[in-house]
């Protein structure tokens, strides 16, 4: 499983609860795009609309800039595949106020899948103590050893 593209601010911006793995509906040219590693997903994140997922903010640039086919949208909006419970226990979790954004974007034979982060976002001052408890505990293991 080569992971492709990776949200680090995420785990900084938000407390991830749960994560759920998902398939991506995109085009040829996308997925092959992605795995040439050519996927930001940093500051994307996914909304609940008529019973389905989608994901929002993604830019994917195009595999060959010259060769593009001419409908070529670098952040349009994708559908999520998943299945029709989880759809359901997500979208009660995101009007809850939980916001569902992408972690990591990784290959499964062959298949782009995304991995999504139930989140609760962090204000300011528990950003602060994230970095001071990171801080010592980098203190504690230079001293080990």
């Amino acid at each position: 499983m080569p992971e492709l593209a990776i949200n680090k601010r995420a785990f900084f911006d938000y407390e991830i609860l749960e994560k759920f793995p998902a398939g991506l509906a995109l085009t040829g040219h996308e997925t092959k795009s992605i795995k040439m590693g050519r996927a930001n997903i940093a500051g994307a994140h996914a909304v609940s609309r008529n019973n389905e997922i989608f994901l929002l903010g993604m830019d994917i640039s195009s595999f060959q800039p010259k060769n593009a086919p001419p409908d070529h949208e670098p952040q349009r909006t994708r559908k999520l595949l998943l299945k029709k419970e989880e759809i359901k226990y997500l979208t009660g979790k995101i009007q809850s106020g939980l916001t569902l954004l992408p972690i990591k974007l990784y290959t499964d034979r062959g298949l782009v899948k995304i991995e999504l982060g139930l989140g609760r976002g962090r204000k300011k001052q528990d950003k602060r103590e994230v970095l001071k408890k990171r801080e010592t505990q980098k203190e504690i293991r230079k001293f080990k050893i």
